[in-house]
């Protein structure tokens, strides 16, 4: 699996190769992790829940484009059965996909999309695009994880319907300690990558109006990034120190991350751009209730009952408001079978088995449920 970006990074593709790739190698295959280390504090070869860790250097440091020519060279000379290239937006990607188009190397992709903070870098998505189109082509698979992933990729780069396959992100948490702390007043959770784009100042900005409607209401934003300075900057000047905390659970508290959850009464997210959110996923898997933004995969959530929508542009008085009912509304999930990383897992093995056997670009997978016999066919 070529990413980049791995543990101990904290997001939606990291946890998704996490939980996938130990699994595959809990089933017997030879897994290799091969990402990047922008920060050259990482061991260069590891091994983690089975799997083998592999790391090149990465520039610039502080930026998220992650040029490494080291993907080229490893791909090249390594020896694996299939490559799955884990999302396509940064520089890794079309180096990486070079490397295997030159070698022959059979491969596939999962575009694992998401939104940026800069106008600018959203301008050249449609170029973006177009230039690696080429390359993403001659993939034998492209997976989106939700059905608005795959429908808008499929157009986007002209590619035929029967290349594609939909593989949902899972969503699995540790059971909620039974000794957490219980804290005074309704807890909001809003989680996710601190980035402008990821919607958190959207909740702080109505949490004025929504305090005058649920006086006892305290918010919770969980992650890092760059935004971080701006967010603490508008607590402030809002006076809501008292009321909003800001920081990160690290990637591996994972009990943390579901005592926090267990303890939300709504966890939110009002991001404009989510292809499939494995923040909502696991809330809702803790049946958590959520309040996201009606755009992109979070409006397929939002769809199909999971959750609660509200316009991306809706003002603050708006979102305090929604807030506010969902908060005094005690409103419970519908029962419905969320994905699981096991069902992920063997889909994609599936889709594996299919490209090792020849079937290859376009044929339907022929047992999504079956993984590869580990004594045979390692991927």
């Amino acid at each position: 699996m070529i990413a980049a970006r791995y543990l101990p990074f904290v997001g939606g593709i990291e946890t998704h190769i996490h939980e996938v790739g130990a699994r595959m190698a809990a089933f017997g295959h030879q897994i290799t992790v091969l990402t990047t280390d922008p920060t050259g504090d990482l061991p260069a070869v590891e091994e983690v829940r089975g799997m083998r860790i592999a790391r090149v250097p990465a520039w610039p440091r502080r930026r998220d484009y992650y040029f490494s020519p080291g993907i080229y060279r490893e791909l090249s000379r390594g020896s694996w059965d299939i490559a799955h290239f884990q999302g396509y937006n940064t520089f890794v990607a079309p180096i990486g996909l070079l490397a295997a188009v030159r070698r022959g190397l059979p491969f596939v992709l999962t575009f694992h999309s998401g939104g940026h903070s800069s106008a600018w870098r959203n301008s050249v998505r449609r170029l973006q695009h177009f230039l690696l189109r080429p390359l993403v082509a001659r993939a034998d698979r492209l997976i989106g994880v939700s059905r608005f992933e795959t429908d808008f990729f499929r157009q986007r780069m002209r590619i035929e319907r029967r290349r594609f396959e939909t593989v949902p992100n899972g969503a699995e948490l540790p059971v909620p300690s039974e000794t957490r702390a219980r804290q005074e007043g309704k807890l909001v959770v809003s989680i996710g990558r601190l980035e402008r784009y990821k919607g958190h100042h959207r909740v702080i900005e109505a949490f004025p109006e929504l305090l005058r409607l649920v006086p006892d209401a305290r918010l919770r934003i969980v992650g890092s990034g760059p935004y971080e300075p701006a967010l603490r900057r508008l607590v402030r000047d809002l006076r809501l120190e008292e009321r909003i905390t800001i920081g990160a659970i690290p990637s591996a508290e994972r009990q943390r991350l579901a005592d926090l959850l267990a303890e939300a009464a709504l966890v939110v997210l009002l991001s404009e751009y989510e292809a499939h959110p494995v923040a909502i996923m696991e809330a809702l898997a803790l049946r958590r209730p959520a309040l996201v933004a009606d755009t992109s995969g979070l409006r397929e959530l939002a769809g199909q009952g999971l959750c609660r929508a509200i316009p991306l542009d809706a003002p603050a008085g708006a979102v305090a408001e929604a807030v506010a009912e969902e908060l005094q509304g005690g409103r419970m999930l519908p029962q419905v079978s969320l994905p699981d990383w096991d069902v992920c897992t063997r889909q994609l093995l599936g889709i594996y088995e299919n490209v090792l056997s020849g079937a290859g670009r376009g044929s339907p997978v022929r047992d999504r449920g079956r993984p590869i016999d580990a004594r045979s066919e390692p991927a």
